[in-house]
């Protein structure tokens, strides 16, 4: 039976192990952390049918009992070499492990906001990130600074994506959606709430996301604002004073809020950055690197090694779970090949 290490027990992860566990591999799934699914257990709901991140997450851990997959919860696979004719896995602590074939689903991290220093996260307490009102959302306490509710909540796109001082030139794909699932969850939470966007350029690029944006303005009577914000600062009772540009109009706005959301973008993950080099296969900004993301995208060009979900690029969860049963798929093509 052959054996393959899947590197991250996130939503690739573990669908990929279903999958090639239930056609007859044998299976070791690795995660670092001590329990699975880490970023997917923040969220509330998914966009764009705001179905319920939880009801996902209990499906995908349903699969992990599928016979043939094996869990090592807690350990951290630093090193990925090819040795003579497998593949060769060492962790933290030294121990090795081998397998037939591999597969990175190593994921994504959020970008740092307080790389940011002149829009206060870290700084002001009302300045939080886009992780940070996922969890109010969740637990359905949406509070300020002074543990009140907020009266006015304004949204900051493109924070470490789209922006060249802080390294990261591209897009992350999810920010401008995710504000706009954000801003209607804050106004079903807190109908008499002001909500306003504030962005570079709406990208709602899939089917049910620009029905979203006009429900957005039409039923909750989110504002959208084209600007970017300059400056944060507290005032004397905690809110945040900003200070900004409406680029449609032309003039500078100066305007006070109770909570600034800062929509973070996805940046390749330490372990992503780490097997990527370790591997000879580590590409733009970290991501990983495929042959070609129109007909090999899981393939790495090395012989067993494969790669699937945010690891090689920002990925919605769906996106993310259909890439990694093309990545399962590839595997087993390789693995019907082998002696």
């Amino acid at each position: 039976m052959k054996k393959i290490a899947i590197i991250g027990a996130g939503p690739a992860g573990i669908e990929a192990a279903s999958v090639l566990a239930k056609y007859g591999a044998q299976v070791v799934l690795f995660e670092k952390s001590e329990t699975p699914l880490k970023n997917l257990q923040d969220k509330a709901f998914l966009f764009p049918n705001f179905q319920s991140a939880q009801e996902i997450a209990d499906d995908l851990n349903s699969k992990l009992l599928t016979d043939g997959i094996t869990t090592a919860f807690g350990v951290d696979i630093n090193d990925v070499k090819w040795h003579r004719t497998e593949w060769k896995l060492t962790d933290s602590k030294g121990q090795t492990y081998v397998s037939d074939a591999v597969l990175l689903t190593t994921g994504y991290q959020v970008f740092d906001a307080r790389r940011k220093e002149e829009l206060g996260y870290g700084i002001y307490k009302g300045v939080i990130t886009s992780l940070d009102m996922e969890r109010m959302i969740k637990h359905e306490k949406i509070l300020n600074a002074n543990g009140d509710v907020p009266k006015r909540v304004t949204f900051l796109q493109c924070v470490g994506s789209r922006d060249e001082k802080s390294g990261n030139n591209y897009c992350s794909k999810l920010c401008c959606v995710t504000a706009v699932k954000q801003a209607i969850e804050v106004k079903k939470q807190l109908p008499k709430c002001e909500v306003s966007v504030f962005y570079m350029d709406l990208r709602m690029w899939g089917q049910g996301f620009e029905e979203m944006y006009r429900t957005a303005q039409e039923k909750y009577d989110v504002s959208f604002v084209r600007g970017r914000i300059s400056e944060a600062a507290a005032t004397f009772d905690s809110r945040i004073q900003l200070k900004s540009e409406d680029t449609l109009m032309g003039v500078p706005l100066k305007m006070t809020t109770d909570l600034l959301v800062l929509m973070v973008g996805m940046e390749a993950s330490p372990g992503t950055n780490t097997l990527g080099k370790s591997c000879d296969i580590s590409g733009e900004y970290g991501f990983i690197r495929t042959i070609s993301p129109h007909l090999y995208d899981n393939e790495t060009g090395k012989p067993g090694l494969f790669a699937a979900g945010s690891c090689k690029r920002p990925m919605t969860v769906w996106d993310t779970i259909n890439d990694a049963r093309s990545a399962a798929f590839a595997i087993i093509d390789y693995l019907n090949t082998l002696p």
